[in-house]
């Protein structure tokens, strides 16, 4: 009975740890699941704000855009008085003395009217603020447009890279029945090397293929600021029906690109440059306000203390450069006239192309789609044919050749879509696409 008892007690004990093993066997595979399941991808957005961080040339215009500011509080400068302190210490030496002089000199000044001079200095500081800033979000679109291409070409080489997988096992199963066959005696020594011809050929465009999202991996990364060899998984390319841009709501928004912020102000520099130079045919008043105190062993006719005031008024009446600069002004103000409509005619020019190329990338992905599931049935029509007896190797390997191009069709159109996509959002001047519409 106690050798009943001692059995029953151990087999109780190998149960439990059955059930202790049982359990953390499936807490290990549901952690595995859960980590596989919550794997991290780089979205779009996270490029992009990588991008920003780490890009120097970007970061080059956020450093100019504070220059310039600086430059623009600088301005103000005139607007409120100056100080200015002198001091000397000299000796006079004569045939059979010498003597020493000190003097000291306290001045402030304040600019009572120049006929819109440093209102007009002030006005081009502000407006060479905005053109750093336009400029720091041209910059921006331009990042944006990079990254999104390097973005979707790796998608897109790696959507290939799968094509190729599949296009390589369909190469190895035809070698395989046409050797089978050969082996047999059922099938030429011909329909063995086509296939292999073919197999070979699928490898290269592997490897091919491999090469150039290495390629396009180092482009990425180089955006974002990762080492060169990083492979982070990318959030794939959907296939979401876009809505149809208006072409009108295109337009009117790309006529608020940087560029064309840019030209209105080079117009409004132009004009405050005709201020400036047209103030300069007036006097300019100012007071002035001055402490001097003199020291030393001989003072002759001058006060040991002086203290002055004074209103000025300062006038160049004649300078033969200031007409021919008034007149450039204004010829350089026609100039930037010109420019802002050429800067808009390309720009409409640009959304109208971008826009033709969108709907015939929209188009072709419509159609590869279609060829793609039409390629599928002949070549699996072709296949079956071949195995039976019905149908030669070179229609099996011309079918496996127009389905491996029918998937590369669609992994291209899909990647012009993109593209087409993302350089309409550039030309427009705007984030996203779909904010378009809303």
């Amino acid at each position: 009975m106690k050798k009943s008892f001692m059995t029953k007690l151990l087999h109780d004990r190998l149960v439990r740890y059955n059930q202790i093993l049982i359990l953390q066997t499936l807490m290990v595979i549901f952690l595995f699941v859960l980590s596989s399941s919550t794997s991290y991808s780089l979205t779009l957005d996270e490029a992009i704000s990588l991008a920003k961080e780490n890009l120097p040339f970007y970061k080059a215009s956020m450093l100019r855009v504070t220059s310039s500011e600086a430059l623009y509080n600088a301005s103000l400068s005139p607007y409120l008085p100056s100080l200015d302190a002198r001091a000397s210490d000299g000796r006079i030496f004569t045939s059979s003395e010498e003597f020493r002089t000190r003097s000291y000199d306290l001045t402030l000044s304040y600019t009572l009217f120049d006929w819109g001079n440093r209102r007009a200095n002030r006005n081009i500081a502000r407006l060479n603020l905005d053109i750093s800033e336009a400029d720091l979000r041209k910059n921006f679109l331009d990042l944006e447009f990079s990254v999104k291409s390097a973005f979707y070409t790796v998608q897109a080489l790696k959507d290939a890279l799968k094509q190729r997988k599949i296009q390589l096992k369909d190469a190895e199963k035809d070698y395989e029945v046409a050797d089978g066959r050969y082996k047999f005696g059922v099938a030429k020594l011909s329909d063995s090397l086509q296939a292999s011809v073919r197999l070979e050929q699928a490898r290269f465009n592997l490897i091919q293929t491999e090469g150039n999202l290495k390629k396009g991996l180092s482009d990425l990364n180089s955006l974002i600021g990762r080492p060169l060899d990083s492979d982070d998984d990318l959030q794939g390319m959907s296939d979401i029906e876009f809505t149809v841009p208006d072409i009108k709501k295109l337009s009117a928004t790309a006529l608020d690109r940087p560029e064309i912020k840019q030209a209105e102000d080079a117009i409004k520099i132009s004009e405050n440059s005709k201020s400036l130079i047209r103030s300069t045919f007036l006097p300019t008043f100012s007071v002035d306000a001055s402490y001097i105190k003199t020291e030393g062993d001989i003072i002759g006719s001058f006060f040991e203390e002086e203290k002055t005031a004074a209103v000025r008024a300062t006038w160049n009446i004649f300078e033969l450069g200031k007409f021919y600069n008034y007149r450039s002004a204004e010829v350089e103000k026609n100039v930037s006239v010109e420019n802002l409509n050429d800067i808009k005619r390309k720009v409409l020019l640009d959304v109208r192309k971008t826009f033709e190329d969108f709907m015939t990338s929209w188009n072709k992905l419509k159609v590869a789609k279609t060829q793609l599931q039409q390629a599928e049935h002949n070549y699996s029509q072709a296949f079956g044919e071949y195995k039976v007896g019905k149908a030669d190797i070179l229609a099996l390997v011309q079918a496996e050749s127009l389905l491996a191009d029918s998937r590369e069709q669609v992994v291209l159109s899909r990647l012009s879509l993109m593209l087409s996509k993302a350089l309409i959002e550039r030309v427009a001047g705007i984030g996203k696409l779909e904010l378009l519409n809303e």
